[in-house]
């Protein structure tokens, strides 16, 4: 018997309660029982969700200047549209894990409003992000349904029973956040500075309040899958076991029907029809069967309702309500349990949305190997801060207040990072998906041929080119006392795509993005980033002709600051060269005396190079060409102008001489020396990098023979601590055998009778001055009386000796201690051991009878 399908609540229709002899209002009272707080729920589940930036994202993505973000003029939006900012917020919002986080990742992105100690914090969470990855405490939030938890919360903040969908949503929320708190607690456990570098996510973290209870209460009566467990209550399991029974005996009683129709078996089957048990034929023919028809049509078939079938139909329909009912009281349990913790669970919610936004933006830094920008506010020198940004007071430390500067070595656009690794990851794939698909030729024996209709290698060597060919980075480093740089170069140099990196640089720095140069970048905080390029691309109006770029350029004068950042393309472009260029030497100068805090330009007019030889506050830069394969480097050379290119490329293409000479002369001798000038000063600036270049390569030379050095000298004092350590081991067991074997000896001497002990007190008193007097003899203390008594026999003078009565020293008697050179007065005698304690001065010895001499 096949398996018996299980059906949800069915809500008949008046014209089917008629047909079994219900009344509609029966019917209608089964519907009114849980339809209303069906209903109230969906609504609750289909409320959009509002969040602040859309109308920004919207109106920067379409151009409408009517719709201002945070009241911002629209030259900002402009501004960050021509920079291709929200491609950029886009992109950094893709690493979130939630949509709700996705979102609140652009508004943040969006939010022009960021003071100097919001963006700093910013950068602080990120970086604490960043420090979790790199430990491994960081977890994964793609996992979590954030808008089932959401309407969860909402149902349980109204006392309405959550789904079990929307409950085992909740329980994998809190299950994400017990695990970061594990993985915090671990790291602290381990090393007490994780705590620190983990600041502030750390005690954001920490500080959630997260209900056991509640969890385990959920997974109790709550599978998995969002079903409730018959197990959850007596009356749903009872229930549904009557539901199942139901829908077994109705499926028996339809097969028993379908065998009475012996002649028609082969055209009928059971079916199941908004929830009631039926019998379908597939001819549109009579049947011989008794019961409703409900449907029926030409060619189409009918559909009956055996009248045996109706009670258990309506029965079965009655069970169904009861279960629906015992899991709405079970549902309606959890909520209760929720909402004794809602506040916590709120605050949870909220805070791995946060988090979860702070991880997409350390995702991305991570990802595209972004480095930690060293954000300070600038103080200039000559005008105060402007007012609408924070007091001094508050934010400028020791550390910020000093000399300005931007330094961003080794930066990339990050648009075209993006956009190269996009195109290697779809040709990687491309060649995975080829070989997968030789491996399966492969085992379907196929024709040997199939590599090259595949065409692998030229995919190979796609992604070893990708590989190779990655987009060249920029070197950006303007010192302190430059106001304006002007940037020369060849069209398609790259000097577009410097200005729009200069000005991401910042908006990342100040929105909390680690900035994709090198380690070291420095970035100065901006409170606008203004930017007049004429990209066509990336512009919704027309701001191409001259008038178009002269209104943009007079809004961004009238609304910079002294803490700005003024991004402009082609300067002075549009018009006659001679008043283009005067014009913009014009612009740029009230920029430097009066404008913003930096100004970036491009532009070909030769005139605008002069400027820094009249004026501190100009700077030159240019985009570097290959003059030997005729195309941009796309490197920028400091300090150096731009020189024209045109009539020599035209003579390394063949161009004919009369025309060159021709040309010369028209372009002016003075123009030539100009261009002489600035081959030499190129030419002084690569001898100049190749020094910088080779000095570097020996510094780092001195600094590893330095490390090696100290390595070596290291290694040669551990080694002599070790050699004496181990000579102290030796020595120490040395020591310990000596001692070993004196104890032996002493154990051995003790256990022999000693006549010394059997002896009267006269006989102990003659071996003392025996002692006394051998100790004496040798220590030459009695060489005056043998030198007198020499002429005397010797047997005489040893008679003498040994006749000698010489008295033992007692407590108090002075003695000389030849091994201390000093005389000592003796404090204890011991007999037995040969012992005598005396004190010579502080000191306190205890010594041998033979070591000392009677005075």
């Amino acid at each position: 018997m096949p398996s018996l399908p299980f059906l949800h609540k069915f809500y008949r229709s008046p014209f089917h309660a008629t047909a079994l002899g219900i009344s509609t209002t029966a019917a209608a009272s089964t519907i009114t029982t849980t339809a209303t707080a069906k209903f109230v729920q969906f609504q609750l589940r289909i409320a959009p969700l509002n969040f602040r930036g859309k109308a920004l994202i919207a109106a920067a993505a379409s151009g409408d200047s009517s719709v201002k973000g945070d009241d911002h003029p629209s030259i900002v939006l402009d501004s960050l549209r021509v920079l291709q900012w929200d491609q950029l917020c886009d992109c950094v919002a893709s690493f979130a894990g939630t949509t709700l986080g996705k979102q609140a990742t652009k508004d943040q992105l969006w939010n022009l409003n960021k003071t100097y100690k919001l963006s700093i914090r910013l950068l602080g969470e990120t970086k604490a992000a960043v420090e979790m990855h790199k430990y491994g405490a960081m977890t994964d939030f793609t996992g979590i349904d954030v808008a089932l938890v959401e309407t969860g919360i909402k149902c349980a903040r109204r006392g309405f029973p959550v789904s079990g969908s929307e409950a085992m949503a909740l329980v994998v929320l809190l299950r994400l956040a017990e695990t970061l708190q594990f993985n915090i607690k671990a790291a602290i456990k381990e090393d007490s500075d994780w705590f620190m570098r983990f600041i502030p996510l750390s005690e954001l973290i920490t500080e959630l309040v997260i209900s056991q209870s509640l969890i385990k209460f959920i997974e109790q009566l709550v599978d998995e899958d969002g079903s409730v467990k018959d197990s959850a209550s007596s009356n749903l399991r009872q229930s549904r076991d009557r539901v199942r029974h139901l829908e077994k005996k109705l499926y028996l009683l339809m097969e028993n029907v379908i065998r009475n129709e012996a002649k028609e078996t082969s055209t009928l089957e059971i079916c199941n029809i908004d929830g009631r048990w039926c019998i379908s034929s597939v001819a549109a023919r009579s049947l011989n069967i008794e019961g409703l028809l409900l449907a029926s049509g030409a060619g189409a078939g009918n559909l009956i309702e055996p009248l045996s079938a109706v009670p258990l139909n309506d029965e079965l329909q009655q069970a169904r309500d009861s279960v629906a009912k015992a899991e709405q009281e079970v549902l309606l349990k959890i909520t209760k349990k929720m909402q004794i913790d809602l506040n916590d669970i709120e605050n949870i919610f909220n805070s791995i949305i946060k988090i979860d936004t702070i991880n997409a933006r350390a995702k991305y830094s991570i990802s595209f190997e972004g480095a930690c920008p060293d954000l300070y506010l600038p103080k200039d020198k000559d005008r105060a801060i402007h007012a609408e940004t924070p007091s001094e007071e508050e934010i400028l430390s020791e550390q910020t207040r000093r000399t300005w500067i931007l330094y961003l070595p080794k930066a990339h656009h990050p648009l075209l990072l993006q956009k190269h690794r996009h195109r290697l990851q779809m040709a990687m794939k491309d060649l995975s998906n080829a070989n997968a698909e030789i491996r399966r030729r492969k085992q379907l024996g196929g024709s040997a041929k199939f590599k090259e209709d595949l065409n692998v290698s030229a995919l190979e060597m796609q992604v070893a080119k990708l590989k190779q060919v990655r987009p060249v980075p920029f070197d950006i480093l303007i010192s302190q006392k430059t106001r304006v740089l002007i940037i020369t170069g060849p069209n398609t140099g790259g000097k577009t795509i410097c200005l729009k990196t200069v000005g991401l640089a910042a908006m990342m720095a100040k929105s909390g993005l680690y900035v994709l140069a090198s380690e070291g970048a420095k970035v100065p905080w901006f409170d606008y980033v203004l930017a007049d390029i004429g990209d066509e691309q990336s512009l919704s109006q027309s701001l191409s002709t001259f008038s178009g770029h002269l209104k943009q350029i007079s809004e961004i004068k009238c609304l910079s600051t002294s803490l700005s950042l003024v991004l402009l393309d082609e300067v002075g472009a549009g018009t006659n060269p001679l008043e283009g260029a005067a014009l913009g030497m014009s612009l740029l100068e009230s920029f430097a005396d009066s404008g913003a805090l930096l100004t970036v330009a491009s532009t070909h007019h030769g005139e605008l190079k002069s400027l820094k030889y009249s004026n501190n506050a100009f700077e030159n830069a240019c985009m570097e060409f290959d003059e030997v394969e005729l195309k941009p480097t796309y490197r920028i050379l400091w300090g150096v102008p731009g020189r024209s290119n045109a009539i020599n490329i035209a003579e390394r293409l063949g161009l004919p001489v009369e025309i060159l000479s021709n040309a010369r002369k028209l372009y002016g001798a003075a123009s030539a020396e100009i261009n002489e000038v600035i081959m030499d000063m190129e030419r002084f600036k690569q001898d100049y990098l190749e020094k910088v270049h080779e000095s570097q390569h020996y510094l780092r030379i001195s600094k590893k023979l330095h490390q090696s050095l100290l390595l070596t000298r290291n290694r040669v004092t551990e080694h002599g601590i070790m050699e004496k350590q181990r000579m102290v081991r030796e020595i120490s067991k040395m020591a310990a055998s000596a001692r070993s074997t004196m104890h032996k000896n002493l154990r051995e001497s003790r256990s022999r009778p000693t006549p010394l002990l059997k002896q009267t007190k006269a006989e102990i008193d003659k071996h003392a001055s025996n002692i006394f007097n051998q100790h004496a003899a040798a220590t030459g203390e009695n060489r005056t009386c043998v030198a007198t008594e020499s002429s005397e026999p010797v047997d005489n003078t040893k008679q003498s000796i040994t006749e000698k009565k010489i008295k033992l020293p007692k407590a108090g008697d002075m003695v000389n201690v030849p091994s201390l050179n000093k005389k000592a007065a003796v404090l204890e005698v011991d007999l037995s051991k040969e012992e005598v304690v005396v004190q010579a001065g502080f000191l306190k010895v205890k010594l041998k009878l033979a070591d000392i001499v009677p005075c």
